[in-house]
């Protein structure tokens, strides 16, 4: 039950920020309730596409995703979070702790820099369909392989992306995101699942937290302020980098 409540917390803060949350449940599981680190990352990995898809759903009522990119970089990210997975399975548990944590501090560093010291320049420029697909595959097979390799969804990578190179909101990234997650944890839980590292009893209690949490934080999206929202983006990860260097 201790494990239900956390979620449901944590699940609310991941649907308001949409992010899929593997990292801070990764941190969780292993710093909290002291599960294994390969079985905390194909667990949370697996539970994130669940979480997503309650996530997504609302952020599409709240008209927040450009379903045309989402479903490109989701396709491709699917293919390279699979193959992350077999790469994670090879490296030592003791390594795979610092190498997540140390991805979710760069994660926080380059949100930071992007939403707070860049200037915003989305829907600035419009871009061709073949420079759209091409720009959208790269993304998705970049940002699949780092979150099956390291359990990480990759939110951060991937709203900078959505930000830079495709030009779309923060709004929009934020949403097409929760999207483009749902195919990662997939590939990327499958992955897992052949290398024996899904609990899956603890996979549900993940569940049950997280996406009822999700489906209600991404009501607020739209609500917050921008200034708010930005924040919440930057330092989700960092705190979930900071708990598992613990």
């Amino acid at each position: 039950m201790l494990i239900i409540l956390t979620m449901l917390v944590l699940g609310a803060l991941l649907g308001f920020i949409g992010a899929g949350g593997a990292g801070f449940v990764i941190a969780l599981l292993t710093v909290v309730f002291s599960i294994d680190i390969h079985t905390a990352l194909g667990t949370s990995l697996a539970a994130m596409s669940f979480t997503s898809l309650s996530g997504a759903y609302s952020h599409f009522q709240e008209k927040n995703i450009h379903l045309k990119i989402g479903l490109i970089v989701g396709i491709f990210a699917a293919i390279g979070s699979f193959i992350g997975a077999k790469f994670a399975a090879l490296i030592p548990a003791e390594f795979l702790h610092y190498l997540t944590a140390s991805m979710l501090f760069l994660s926080a560093i380059l949100i930071l820099v992007k939403l707070f010291l860049l200037k915003d320049t989305a829907n600035q420029k419009l871009m061709g369909n073949a420079e759209l697909w091409i720009k959208s595959i790269i993304l998705g097979i970049i940002t699949g392989i780092m979150s099956g390799t390291f359990g990480i969804g990759s939110a951060p990578f991937i709203q900078l992306g959505l930000l830079m190179l495709l030009n779309l909101s923060v709004r929009q990234s934020v949403g097409t995101t929760m999207l483009v997650i749902i195919p990662i944890s997939l590939g990327g839980g499958l992955g897992y699942i052949t290398e024996g590292y899904v609990d899956f009893l603890l996979l549900l209690k993940v569940l049950i937290g997280t996406m009822s949490g999700a489906y209600i934080g991404a009501k607020f999206t739209n609500l917050a302020p921008k200034s708010l929202l930005k924040t919440a983006i930057f330092a989700t990860p960092a705190a979930a980098g900071l708990i598992l260097l613990f």
